[in-house]
């Protein structure tokens, strides 16, 4: 099968909570470091649905979009928060996340070091952006 398959279709139906206990159940060391990226998503997107994903993490969508709407995530793992957005939003700020360890779509985040609100605002901005343009 190919993506382009369920474009404009919806995957499952979204059911908005969760995250609250998400956190909660996180590794105490990780709480503080996850409302950060939470309120820096929520900051950008306060009327999106949050909900917990089909990944079984944080999940942030507007509905009517391809791929639910889905346009930011956020997990932990061992002592590193990352943060999920769609591929382009990473590819367009290439200059800004040389100093962050990455994969296709995710930037991960030390928690030893200040979460930058400022740039995953500016990614999850990038990514709703794209979700949209990619509707066109």
């Amino acid at each position: 099968m190919t993506a382009n398959l369920t474009a404009g279709k919806k995957l499952r139906d979204l059911i908005p909570g969760g995250v609250d206990e998400y956190n909660n159940y996180s590794p105490s060391e990780l709480q503080e470091s996850l409302r950060e990226i939470r309120s820096a998503i929520r900051a950008v997107a306060p009327d999106a649905i949050e909900t917990i994903s089909y990944f079984d993490m944080p999940g942030y969508s507007y509905e009517g979009f391809e791929y639910n709407g889905m346009f930011a995530w956020f997990s932990h793992k061992d002592s590193f928060v990352r943060l999920h957005v769609r591929p382009l939003a990473l590819e367009k700020h290439q200059a800004e996340l040389k100093m962050y360890r990455k994969k296709k779509a995710i930037v991960i985040f030390q928690t030893s070091e200040p979460i930058p609100t400022k740039l995953v605002k500016k990614l999850v901005s990038s990514s709703i952006k794209d979700m949209k343009a990619s509707e066109k």
